[in-house]
């Protein structure tokens, strides 16, 4: 593999993305799916109040969405469905920290990109979608 080469071969490519779903995915149910079900009882009357559903319906949303949809995200499955929940929780949280991408939203924002990025570029051939894709019926 050439350090200095701009192509990249599909089979590198795939890879990568397959890793870039396992890390995003691995890190939003442990740092933060994960921590917000440990801190339930605390988080159910400080979580931010979205759309005036109260924060303990808010905070079960943030919380299906961090570890339900990064489990799916992991493994690829119905991917681009997926990240749009993790992306508005991402908007959330980096609207909830005053949008301050240099200061305490920065990890959010560093989220959302990932999301993003997968969003636009999809989950790669490692994945249950691309297997899905792949079966033809006729």
């Amino acid at each position: 593999m050439k350090l200095s080469t701009t192509k990249i071969s599909p089979k590198t490519l795939s890879f990568g993305l397959l890793l870039f779903r396992l890390c995003l995915g691995g890190l939003m149910i442990a740092n933060h799916g994960w921590t917000k079900i440990v801190n339930l009882e605390v988080l159910k009357t400080q979580f931010y109040d979205f759309l005036g559903l109260g924060s303990q319906v808010s905070l079960i949303l943030a919380i299906t969405a961090e570890i339900l949809c990064s489990i799916l995200l992991i493994f690829g499955l119905y991917t681009r469905v997926v990240l749009i929940p993790l992306i508005v929780t991402m908007l959330l949280a980096i609207g909830t920290h005053g949008w301050q991408i240099f200061g305490e939203a920065e990890m959010g924002f560093l989220y959302l990109l990932g999301f993003v990025f997968l969003f636009i570029v999809g989950p790669g051939d490692n994945s249950i979608d691309a297997r899905i894709n792949k079966r033809t019926y006729y």
